[in-house]
């Protein structure tokens, strides 16, 4: 038969042990939490070219100066320390370029440290602008956010002689019909954002007057098949167009803006073409899924900083590589049209935390 083994006594530690360990607990329940950042509005630049402050200004720089980002902070994942003004809750991010843009603010989005329940998210940033749609220095909110980079293309010197282009949805079999989007497709193609929050922006700041210079007037002054363009520049409603290829000229500006009427049922427009929007969008709608962010709360202000086709009689060729004329009308409409509406969401916070603006 087996003899069980003896089990040792067990003894009660010593007061002093006791006395440790419940002071201990009792200092972790009394500790403060971690800091945690709670932004009020978070403005999304894409690029600085050098310094934040002080030297030749990128997308970044006006905000950093003007709205007085003084303090930085480090992210995981971020190329660039996210800046902030702590007495006003603004924050301003510089994403990188292209659609890879959106694995920057997807990585800002799961940081724990901060909380943008209810942060508002100004994508601020230099754009071409189709010359049938406004002038460069022109600033315009978008209702709709298009994606072109996904889909078939064939050389348009290979395609039927009935196409317009090369370039067609995926699953289609024709460059101007209806998309469907096949079941393993991506989607969406084209992001939606809030019709309220977007008239309401426009509304506070459609009679802005905007920024020029001579570069800029002389420029325009090619366009003479233009109308738009001789307003000079406005504040205008219209929408972004994204794609990482940086195309040029008036047949891929035919196509942007019918690839945009496809994929809004006629209601989108190509005003303003861009690199990274579509992967903003991404990344802020599966933030938005998560928890982390609100995606009603997002605007996308773009500013003509190029027109996005040649004037009449220069080939598109040269057009593309021409030093742009409306760089500096660009960032100055970008923080002057942006920070207006970033200065009328803190005035009324205490209405805006709770509930997005909406035009009245």
């Amino acid at each position: 038969m087996a003899v069980a083994k003896s089990l040792p006594m067990l003894r009660s530690p010593p007061f002093n042990v006791l006395l440790f360990a419940t002071l201990f607990l009792a200092t972790l329940r009394a500790a403060p939490a971690a800091a945690t950042f709670r932004p009020k509005v978070v403005v999304v630049a894409t690029f600085e070219v050098g310094a934040d402050i002080g030297d030749e200004p990128g997308e970044f720089q006006f905000w950093a100066e003007r709205e007085q980002l003084t303090e930085s902070i480090g992210v995981p994942g971020l190329d660039h320390p996210v800046r902030y003004n702590p007495a006003t809750g603004v924050f301003g991010v510089v994403s990188g370029t292209t659609v890879r843009s959106g694995l920057q603010l997807f990585a800002l989005g799961l940081d724990p440290r901060f909380d943008f329940s209810c942060s508002y998210w100004l994508i601020n940033g230099i754009a071409g602008v189709d010359p049938g749609r406004a002038a460069e220095g022109s600033a315009a909110w978008a209702r709709h956010i298009l994606d072109g980079d996904i889909a078939y293309e064939i050389d348009s010197r290979e395609a039927p002689a009935n196409w317009p282009y090369g370039i067609m949805a995926l699953g289609n079999k024709s460059p101007l019909t209806k998309p469907v989007i096949p079941a393993w497709a991506p989607k969406p193609m084209a992001w939606t954002l809030n019709p309220s929050l977007v008239a309401w922006a426009y509304a506070k700041t459609k009679d802005l007057a905007l920024a020029d210079s001579p570069e800029a007037t002389a420029h325009r002054a090619l366009y003479t098949d233009f109308p738009a363009v001789e307003k000079g520049p406005v504040v205008l409603i219209g929408d972004s167009f994204a794609s990482c290829r940086y195309w040029h000229g008036a047949v891929m500006q035919n196509w942007a803006n019918e690839w945009a009427a496809l994929y809004t049922d006629g209601q989108g427009d190509a005003t303003m073409t861009n690199m990274e929007d579509h992967g903003l969008a991404n990344a802020l709608t599966r933030l938005d899924a998560l928890g982390k962010v609100r995606f009603d709360r997002v605007l996308v202000l773009r500013t003509g900083s190029n027109f996005s086709r040649p004037p009449t009689g220069q080939s598109a060729a040269n057009s593309m590589v021409a030093e742009y004329q409306g760089m500096l009308p660009a960032l100055e409409a970008a923080h002057r049209v942006g920070s207006t509406v970033v200065a009328a969401l803190l005035a009324d916070w205490r209405i805006y935390e709770a509930k997005p603006p909406a035009a009245e």
